[in-house]
């Protein structure tokens, strides 16, 4: 697809993404009755299901990429519209602070996907590759369903259960531990910022091309955008444990975010790096992979 067809590309996102929504909230009044955790859950099912099957349709998996992002903060709201009866006008401040910083996080990463996006030609390198390294018996469409759209679906919903009690629960005041939760998430939301900022301004340099990023925050972290997705989750945490203490075991959300990027995501990135750039090796001897425990002694 050429680059004057992107909107095709994204006119076809946008009607998957309805249908799915359309999808999600069939799904959730036919299982009214039940738990809202299990309502939802259903319906996030339901939607990434019908998007698995338009990336089938299409052959680009990548179609699920925003979905990361499109996600939480409709399911945020439909937990406060629940527990507000609706009346969204009533909202507390906690519930307002929890619905704006994800929707800043969902808005600023969805817009990030879409910048970099190029089409319904371009798939993720990694679906790429997941394609062509499968084994022959397995039928790719099974990686995409479980392995590319289920299991992240599946890991952000456990991160959002601490938004739960974070706009379900009332009636604990804003504290301390709000303030500190709101500093996380901004801080994690600005640094995927400036992160994303960063590595499209040094790729988009000729000079740079076979080069090793390790200026601003990448000279300190291999992966700082990472390290702020990650950073995200745990805020989001915060506010969950500030609203309801006991509510402490969805501390499994932002730990499965962890496990994700750690054993996942980084490995993966790091090895793609290091077969496009020799220099990259050495790289990886002298930045850390996620926290600056260490200062980059390159130039």
């Amino acid at each position: 697809m050429a680059a004057d067809d992107r909107p095709i590309g994204f006119a076809i996102v946008t009607g998957a993404y309805v249908a799915a929504g359309l999808a999600a909230w069939a799904v959730a009044a036919a299982v009214a009755g039940a738990h809202p955790l299990v309502v939802t859950l259903v319906a996030d099912l339901a939607a990434t299901v019908v998007v698995f099957g338009v990336s089938v349709l299409v052959r680009n998996a990548s179609l699920y990429d925003p979905y990361w992002s499109v996600a939480p903060p409709v399911i945020v709201l439909a937990w406060v519209w629940w527990r507000n009866g609706g009346d969204l006008a009533a909202v507390s401040e906690r519930q307002l602070t929890v619905l704006v910083l994800v929707l800043a996080w969902a808005v600023r990463l969805t817009a990030n996907w879409a910048s970099s996006w190029r089409g319904l030609t371009h798939e993720d390198w990694r679906y790429v590759q997941l394609r062509e390294q499968r084994p022959s018996w397995l039928p790719f469409w099974v990686v995409n369903l479980v392995g590319i759209q289920l299991m992240p679906t599946l890991v952000v919903f456990a991160g959002l259960l601490s938004a739960w009690p974070a706009v379900t629960v009332l009636d604990r005041p804003l504290g301390w531990l709000d303030v500190l939760a709101t500093l996380v998430v901004v801080l994690a939301v600005v640094t995927e910022a400036v992160a994303d900022r960063q590595v499209r301004s040094f790729a988009r340099d000729p000079a740079n091309r076979g080069r090793v990023l390790d200026r601003g925050l990448w000279r300190y972290s291999r992966h700082p955008n990472y390290l702020g997705e990650i950073a995200f989750w745990w805020g989001l945490w915060l506010f969950g444990l500030a609203a309801a203490p006991g509510w402490w075991w969805t501390v499994l959300g932002p730990i499965a975010m962890v496990l994700l990027f750690v054993f996942v995501s980084v490995p993966l990135m790091d090895r793609r790096s290091v077969q496009r750039r020799p220099a990259y090796a050495d790289h990886m001897r002298r930045v850390p992979a996620l926290l600056p425990l260490r200062l980059h002694r390159g130039v």
